[in-house]
């Protein structure tokens, strides 16, 4: 067998920029959610997220997080029922209208309300609707842990984003 080398990369140390480390980040391919609950006021409330994660299988835990200065930020801390949609490769669209601050992202949107009460959008590849579990300050940003109560799922590819744009696997299995 042989070893292949490259060339050396160049060490950057904390503190670093922020462009930089966020460059660095985006080497990481993730998939995009759109994460719903409910403001004060009953009005729903959503963001495009791609810090998701699985946490636990016992109980059924997930996690993601939101900056701490977005506006639903505190609509999600307030621990109303929440949901969780995973995006499907041809939901673009969505995830660019929940990524923007301002306006109303649910004009025109069909939506419904959960077993538990959480805002839930149509056509999602994946949903999860959940229960607030936990929440913990991380950095600029607070990491909610929720609690998975029902989960439903269609046959599709994910919308996946890495280096800045969106992407489509290679693959083309079916997942679930």
């Amino acid at each position: 067998m042989h070893a292949t080398t490259s060339q050396p990369i160049a060490a950057h140390r904390a503190p670093f920029d922020g462009r930089l480390f966020r460059r660095v980040l985006g080497l990481f391919p993730t998939g995009v959610t759109i994460v719903t609950t409910w403001d004060d006021e009953g009005r729903p409330v959503g963001a495009t997220v791609s810090s998701f994660n699985s946490v636990s299988l016992d109980p059924p835990l997930v996690l993601f997080s939101l900056a701490k200065n977005m506006a639903c930020c505190e609509a999600f801390a307030a621990g109303g029922p929440l949901a969780i949609h995973v995006l499907g490769d041809e939901q673009e669209s969505l995830s660019n209208r929940f990524a923007r601050g301002g306006g109303d992202k649910w004009v025109d949107l069909v939506y419904g309300a959960g077993e538990h009460g959480a805002p839930l959008i149509e056509g999602a590849l994946a949903t999860f609707e959940c229960r607030p579990f936990a929440q913990y300050p991380g950095g600029d940003h607070t990491i909610f842990v929720a609690e998975v109560s029902q989960l439903r799922c269609r046959d599709g590819e994910p919308l996946v984003f890495a280096c800045g744009s969106y992407r489509r696997l290679a693959e083309r299995e079916v997942c679930a």
